[in-house]
């Protein structure tokens, strides 16, 4: 796969074609309404970088809490698919409140809780602080661990 700072804009060209995975992490409650809505959205609706996700990328979902605020402590992954759109579009929540959202055909699947993959899985590189690599919200993982997360979700995927 190319580097990361040859891809422009998310968008893929002849070259660079390969599909991409990323973990989103958003509470179970979001994920809930993503999942019924067949959206995502990411940074408290801003679209820098939902702009990197590619149609046809891989996405799961972990979710730390149940609620965005106030929730009880999860630390499962909750939902998995794929980015079925080209580019981020605008919807209106509120007047004041215009989020950025990506399309997602999603996958059946299960929950899995995180503590039984720490130690599989690579993009998480200090096992003893798993939990700081998900406080980057939107972040790409490897292939394998992708699928690593796929089959402990009993996804199709």
């Amino acid at each position: 796969m190319a580097p990361l700072s040859e891809r422009r804009h998310g968008r893929r060209t002849p070259d660079l074609d390969a599909m991409r995975y990323w973990v989103n992490t958003v509470s179970r409650s979001h994920v809930k309404r993503g999942v019924a809505g067949g959206f995502t959205q990411a940074d408290h609706g801003k679209n820098s970088r939902l702009k990197r996700l590619s149609k046809g990328d891989r996405i799961v979902f972990y979710s730390p809490h149940t609620e965005m605020q106030a929730g009880e402590p999860l630390q499962r992954f909750t939902a998995i698919g794929e980015i079925a759109d080209e580019a981020p579009y605008q919807v209106e929540m509120t007047p004041d409140f215009h989020p950025w959202r990506r399309h997602v055909t999603f996958y059946p699947s299960a929950e899995a809780p995180i503590h039984p993959l720490i130690e599989q899985l690579d993009f998480i590189r200090n096992k003893k602080i798993w939990g700081f690599i998900f406080r980057r919200g939107l972040f790409e993982i490897a292939e394998s661990d992708f699928k690593t997360i796929a089959r402990a979700m009993n996804a199709g995927a």
